[in-house]
C-alpha cells in the first residue's frame, strides 16, 4: 500500500455517493507498501479502505483479483470484498484511475513474528491453496522467472551504485535460476506476496489475509517459498528453524507436499529471494518524486538468496520426513 495518487474531496464525495455506505466523514492515505494509491475510508457506515489501482496494475486483472477475494470468502478464507456499488459493479474510476471500496478487516500485521504465528500462516496459506482450487479465472505470474532478467536489465546500470558487484552476483544468479527451474509441479491459484503486512491477528489469532494484487496461478509450493522468505528470517539474517518447521509443519497438515515439490524447495526459494531483490532494486532506483511512500531495502533479500544458495535439501527449512 502507498499513496501516489491524490484525491480531490468533491471527487471522492461523488465516487462515495454512488454507494450505500453513507457520505464521506474522514479519508486518510496509508504510507505503507508500494503498489497502488489506499486510503483509510470513514463513512456513516463504519471503515473500508479505498484502492486506486496505479500504472504497474494492469486494469484487465482486476475482476480475477476482486473475484478471488469473493470466491475466497466463500470457500472460507477470510479476506476483505469488494464493496459493489447501487449498480452492482464492484469496480469504478476515481482521479483518473481504476478504483473499487473494500471491506475493512479487524486485525494488526504483527512486526515479530513468532513461531505459532508461522504454524498459523502455513495453515492459512494451505487453506487458500484449496479454496483457491476451483476458481475459474487465471492470471500467469508476470514476475515469474522469465520476467526477472528483463526486471533485472532495467535496474542493471544503477545496480551496483547500490552494492559493489551487486550487477554481477544477480546475473550469475539468473544464469542458475533459468537452466534448472521447474516446469512440472503442482499449480492453482497463488498470493504470491503474503508478506507480514499482509496477514491479520487479532491477539495471537490469524484473522485474514489481505491484498491479493500480486495473486496469479503458479506453483503452489513457490508461494510457501515467498512465506518462508518473508516469516521466517531474524532481524540479523539468520535463518529460524523453529519458525520453518513451525510453517511447514502448519502447511503440510492440510496440504501435503509432493516429493518434486519438496525437492524443489531450495530452488524455489532462491527463486522468490530474487524476485523481490529484484522488485526491491528497481523501486529503490525509481521512486516517483513526490509519493509518498518508502521503498523496501533490496540488499535484505540478497542476504536470504546468499543463505538459500548453502541450503543442499529441505531439511534446512525444518522439513520433517
Amino acid at each position: 500500500m502507498a499513496v501516489y495518487t491524490e484525491v480531490a474531496d468533491e471527487d471522492l464525495a461523488r465516487f462515495v455517493a454512488a454507494y450505500d455506505i453513507g457520505r464521506v466523514l474522514a479519508c486518510k492515505g496509508i504510507a505503507e507498501g508500494v503498489e497502488n494509491s489506499n486510503f483509510l475510508l470513514h463513512t456513516e457506515r463504519g471503515f473500508y479502505i479505498l484502492t486506486l489501482y496505479e500504472k504497474r496494475v494492469d486494469p484487465g486483472d482486476l475482476p480475477f483479483f476482486l473475484g478471488l477475494m469473493e470466491h475466497l470468502a466463500r470457500g472460507g478464507v477470510t479476506c476483505p470484498l469488494p464493496v459493489r456499488n447501487r449498480a452492482g459493479a464492484a469496480l469504478g474510476t476515481l482521479a483518473g484511475r481504476p478504483a473499487a471500496i473494500i471491506t475493512f478487516l479487524d486485525g494488526v500485521w504483527v512486526r515479530r513474528p513468532t513461531a505459532e504465528h508461522c504454524g498459523a500462516v502455513g495453515a492459512a496459506l494451505a487453506r487458500f491453496h484449496l479454496a483457491g482450487a476451483d476458481f475459474a479465472l487465471t492470471r500467469r505470474n508476470a514476475l515469474t522467472v522469465d520476467a526477472w532478467r528483463p526486471l533485472y536489465e532495467r535496474s542493471k546500470p544503477k545496480a551496483d551504485t547500490v552494492f559493489g558487484g551487486l550487477a554481477g552476483e544477480i546475473e550469475r544468479e539468473l544464469d542458475a535460476l533459468e537452466a534448472a527451474w521447474p516446469t512440472d509441479l503442482p499449480r492453482g491459484v497463488i498470493h504470491a506476496d503474503l508478506f507480514p503486512d499482509n496477514v491479520f491477528f487479532l491477539e495471537d489469532r490469524l484473522s485474514g489475509l489481505i491484498d491479493f494484487y500480486f495473486a496469479c496461478n503458479d506453483f503452489l509450493a513457490y508461494d510457501l517459498a515467498v512465506c518462508l522468505n518473508s516469516w521466517c528470517f531474524e532481524t540479523d539474517g539468520s535463518f529460524n528453524l523453529t519458525k520453518g518447521r513451525a510453517m511447514l509443519n502448519g502447511y503440510t497438515g492440510l496440504r501435503a507436499l509432493t516429493d518434486a515439490e519438496c525437492a524443489a524447495l531450495p530452488l524455489l526459494c532462491r527463486g522468490s529471494a530474487l524476485r523481490f531483490l529484484l522488485t526491491r532494486l528497481y523501486d529503490w532506483l525509481n521512486v516517483p518524486p513526490g509519493a509518498l511512500v518508502r521503498p523496501k531495502d533490496p540488499l535484505e533479500y540478497l542476504r536470504k538468496l546468499r543463505f538459500h544458495r548453502t541450503v543442499a535439501d529441505p531439511s534446512g527449512y525444518g522439513l520433517e520426513a
